[in-house]
Formats: structure tokens, C-alpha cells, sequence
């Protein structure tokens, strides 16, 4: 292949390096902590009863070890968009693409969800009652439109001012998303707890067994827990990455899991045991204001459900802020890798992308036309989120073998095992999300890639750009479409044959993401070609080295 590092163009610009080590934490917790936290403990209750904790657990795990493999990717190649420039460096553009790709199908989307959620609990408000901004087949009306777009611009204008003003502004968002939770356990156990409700209540503690802790991740509880990566998104305008993006991803993944697991333990412990002593189907029994909410008002705590009212706006709210921010990074990323128009690598004069930001609210102000509800929408983000992690410690462990001079100051540790057990964990979690939510984002996946393929061929530059790999990204379509057979043969979600029976279905995925985890790296590209995609980005690199220069370790 040609050598010509010019075939590709981008701005040259790089981003500001204005975001410090608790900004990058803080944007990290604040896309964790969202509206899931309202929502995601009862749905993960109705379909696995008290062992709904170690579904919370299980997931904790998972994600855990995906967001090490995040952490030394991050630490390692500071760049923005980082989701989809790590595939980029192992396997070529287009396996950097389908990840961008995906990627961007769930951080664009989930600004408006959050705005949607917060419009919602807003009109369920007392004081707001008689205001008509949701219509009954939960669609905005004009009013819940109008004041949703205002939201968004909100949103846009703040990662407008610059990175700094988004960390900064977020900073008090999250503490604020963080103290409420923390409150709400406390004052929930302290008042009503019943221990009874793990082991005596209708079918004991896993009325479901296994299927019901594994259902349980899709309806809530991977997405409640994802959006640890945004401090790696980010990291090109982190002052000192090398140091803080893998400690920044990891804080935030522990204090995250730790608070979900509570709230879970706090919600099942304060339900009325009568309301559980058959099932758990409606353990709340009728209410409008989401299951905390609910709990607050039976303990008598009318003034924790004022604050849980106010939450209901400011935590999905804090999320939308961040993933406009987010969405804009990785369209910026797929600009750079030129899978996108150059004009979304536009930088303003406060250090932030631009074109990348207005496409995002764009895209947002679309998304808010009629929408199902949250918990629909919640598996096609988790499938997508879970596709676009997938890529990583394939590439992670590509560019260990591959490029194995590249300064790492962060090592995930045991990374022979970790980085075959985060590819594991991914392609779990996209097939739990049931074989619907599987085919509708693949669909949407080879979509994206119709169009990049005639943008390829439309391009002057193909034939001269290295990074055209089709053989280093031809384990990827086999992937998906393997994952999309056995989620059809599987267990989950509507469409499903049920033929793998329990265990035998899990078993499947674990040899079936093995395989493909080993096949894929042997495709990576050459450490030739690998360095030469890496150089192309040097010029966000050497930002990094001149304004927070150390000693360099080798891996």
C-alpha cells in the first residue's frame, strides 16, 4: 500500500487541554448517574425480585473490567473520540468507522431521551399539574417540544463556551446527582426496611432464577451503569491524560456501582411487603412519580419526595449536557479519520469542535419527534453502547502485539486475561438485550456503513490511504452477524426461538466471542501501518507531551 500520510486531512488543530482530573471523574459519574437511577431499580426488580442485587453486581463486574480496558487505552492515546480512533489505530478506518458509528447512535440520542425524561417527571409535579406537555402515547406536544428544544440549547451553548465551561458546569450537576441517591438510601433504610422482602416474598429471592438476573441487565441496569468511557471521549482536551483519564474512569465506575447496588438494596428492603407476597409484577402498586418518589411519600418523607421531584429534572438534564458534549467528539473523531465531513473537525476559537456541537443539537432536535417510551428505548441504547465497547479490548490487546513501543502509563492489569473477558462481557450484554434490539441496530449499523462505503468510492484519496485495511476489518460483519444468529436461537427479547436452553446460551457466547476475539487480532494491521495511523494524530500527541511532559515507560 501507498505510504501517503496526507491522504488523510483534518484540521490540524488540536482541541484545548483545559480539563483537569476531577472535571474528566465528574463527567464520567455525571453520564452514570442519570436517569437510570430513577427508573432502572424497579424495572430490575420486576424481573428478578431481590436478586436483582447480584444482577447489579453482575453488571458492575462487566463493566468494570470494560472500562480498564478504556482506562489504558485512554491513558495511552489521548485523543478525542477515543471510542472510535482506538479501533481506527488497530484495524483501519473502517473497523474505526462501524465503532464511531455505533457509538454515535447512543450518545446522540440519549440528550434528548434525558430531555424527554425530564419533561415528563416535570408535568407529573403537583404544581404542574394541568400544563399539558406529554401526550398520552408519551410524544411531546408543542409546549413539551418547545420547551425540550430550549433544553437542548441550553445544553449546546454551554459546550459552546468550551470544554472548560462543560466540565465546570457539570462539576455542580454531579454532586448535586450524587448527594440526592446517597440521601434517598439513607433515609429510606433508616425509616422503612423489611428485611423479609429478600427471602419471604412471592418466590423467594430469585422468583425467576437465572434467566430473570440476566433479563434483568437490558432493562436498565447496563444502562444505568454505561458512560464511564466519556472521560477517554474527552481526553483530548484533558490537561495531564496520560495521568488522570484512567483514574478519572475507574473512580467513577466504583462510586457509580457502588451507589446503584444500595439503591437497589434500599429499594427492595422499604417496599410493603403486601405488595410483593404473590409476585413481583407491581411492587409499587399505582403512582406516576417513579419508584423512589413512591417510597418517599409511604415512609412519610414528603420532603425527600420534593427533592427527588427536583432530581427528576436535574439528573437527565446533567446526562443530556455531558452526551451533547460527547456525541460531538466522536463525530469529531470520524471527521479526523475523514468517515465523516472534515467540516465536523472545525475548531472555534475556544477549543472546541464546532460543526461537531451543532450537528449533535441538530440531530437532537430530530430525535425528539415522536419517540417510544424510556424503558423501549433502553435496549437499543444498551446494544449500541455495548458494540461500540466491544471494539476496545480487541484493540487494546491488537495494539499491545502490535505496537508494542507505545507508551502505556496506565497497564490494565492481567491484560491476557482481561482483554478476552471484556470482549466476553460485551457480547453478553448485546445478547441479553434480546435478538429485537439486535437486528434494528444492525440494521442501522450497515446503513452507516452503505454510506461510508460510497464515500470511499467517491473519494480521490482511496487508493493512496493506508489505513484502508479491508482484510484487518473483515472479522467484524461475521461478528455481528454470529451475535445476531445466536440472539435469534437465544432467550431474550421478542422474536427469540428459545432453542439454547439456560447456561447452554451463555456457553455459546463465551465460545463464540473467543473465537472472534483471537481471530480478530490476528487481522490487525501491521506495526507499520499501525504506526503510521497513530502519526497521522501525532499533532494531538505532542499537545500532550508539551504541556505535561514525564518520564516515559515502555510496555
Amino acid at each position: 500500500m501507498a505510504t501517503d500520510l496526507s491522504a488523510r486531512t483534518h484540521g490540524g488543530k488540536p482541541l484545548k487541554r483545559v480539563v483537569g482530573f476531577w472535571g474528566l471523574t465528574f463527567v464520567s459519574l455525571g453520564s452514570i448517574i442519570g436517569s437510570g437511577w430513577l427508573l432502572g431499580a424497579l424495572g430490575a426488580a420486576q424481573a428478578a425480585g431481590p436478586a436483582s442485587i447480584i444482577s447489579w453486581l453482575l453488571a458492575a463486574v462487566l463493566l468494570l473490567v470494560l472500562a480498564l480496558v478504556h482506562a489504558d487505552l485512554g491513558a495511552a492515546y489521548p485523543v478525542a473520540g477515543g471510542t472510535a480512533r482506538y479501533p481506527h489505530y488497530a484495524f483501519g478506518a473502517l473497523a474505526g468507522f462501524t465503532a464511531g458509528w455505533a457509538g454515535y447512535l447512543q450518545a446522540v440520542t440519549i440528550a434528548p431521551i434525558e430531555v424527554e425524561g425530564s419533561i415528563t417527571y416535570l408535568e407529573s409535579a403537583p404544581w404542574a399539574s394541568g400544563i399539558k406537555m406529554v401526550n398520552p402515547d408519551s410524544t411531546l406536544t408543542p409546549l413539551g417540544l418547545l420547551i425540550a428544544a430550549a433544553a437542548l440549547a441550553v445544553f449546546t451553548g454551554i459546550n459552546l463556551l468550551g470544554a472548560k465551561w462543560l466540565s465546570d458546569s457539570n462539576i455542580i450537576l454531579v454532586i448535586w446527582k450524587t448527594a440526592v441517591p446517597v440521601l434517598t438510601i439513607v433515609v429510606i433504610i433508616i425509616l422503612s426496611f423489611h428485611p423479609q422482602n429478600f427471602t419471604q416474598a412471592g418466590g423467594g429471592f430469585a422468583p425467576d432464577g437465572v434467566h430473570g438476573i440476566f433479563a434483568a441487565l437490558p432493562l436498565g441496569v447496563i444502562f444505568a451503569l454505561q458512560g464511564f468511557e466519556q472521560a477517554a471521549q474527552m481526553a483530548g482536551e484533558a490537561r495531564n491524560p496520560k495521568k488522570d483519564v484512567a483514574r478519572a474512569i475507574i473512580i467513577a465506575m466504583f462510586i457509580g456501582a457502588a451507589i446503584y447496588i444500595l439503591l437497589e438494596v434500599a429499594f427492595i428492603g422499604a417496599l410493603n411487603p403486601a405488595n410483593i407476597a404473590q409476585n413481583w409484577k407491581n411492587p409499587l402498586g399505582a403512582g406516576s412519580f417513579g419508584p423512589y418518589y413512591a417510597l418517599a411519600v409511604s415512609v412519610g418523607a414528603g420532603w425527600l419526595a420534593t427533592i427527588l421531584l427536583i432530581d427528576a429534572v436535574a439528573s437527565p438534564a446533567g446526562t443530556g449536557l455531558v452526551y451533547i458534549g460527547t456525541s460531538a467528539r466522536i463525530s469529531y473523531a470520524l471527521g479526523e479519520d475523514d468517515a465523516l465531513p472534515s467540516a465536523l473537525t472545525t475548531v472555534s476559537k475556544r477549543g472546541v469542535p464546532f460543526g461537531s456541537i451543532v450537528l449533535s443539537f441538530i440531530i437532537g432536535m430530530i430525535a425528539l419527534l415522536p419517540f417510544p417510551s424510556w424503558q423501549a428505548l433502553v435496549g437499543l441504547v444498551t446494544d449500541a453502547t455495548a458494540i461500540m465497547y466491544a471494539f476496545a479490548p480487541v484493540s487494546l490487546e491488537a495494539l499491545i502485539r502490535q505496537h508494542a513501543g507505545r507508551e502505556h502509563p496506565y497497564r490494565i492489569p492481567w491484560p491476557g486475561f482481561l482483554t478476552p473477558l471484556g470482549f466476553v462481557a460485551a457480547n453478553l450484554i448485546i445478547y441479553w438485550s434480546g435478538f429485537e434490539s439486535i437486528w434494528k441496530l444492525l440494521t442501522a449499523i450497515l446503513l452507516g456503513r452503505i454510506i461510508f462505503e460510497i464515500a470511499l468510492r467517491r473519494s480521490k484519496t482511496l487508493r493512496l490511504r493506508r489505513d484502508i485495511d479491508w482484510r484487518a476489518a473483515s472479522w467484524i460483519w461475521p461478528w455481528l452477524i454470529g451475535i445476531l444468529v445466536i440472539g435469534l436461537l437465544g432467550r431474550y427479547g421478542k422474536g427469540s426461538l428459545s432453542i439454547f436452553p439456560d447456561w447452554i446460551d451463555i456457553l455459546v457466547v463465551v465460545l463464540f466471542s473467543l473465537v472472534m476475539f483471537y481471530y480478530a487480532v490476528s487481522l490487525a494491521m501491521s506495526p507499520e501501518d499501525i504506526a503510521a495511523a497513530v502519526e497521522e494524530d501525532e499533532f494531538e500527541f505532542e499537545a500532550v507531551d508539551e504541556q505535561a511532559p514525564g518520564p516515559r515507560t515502555q510496555r
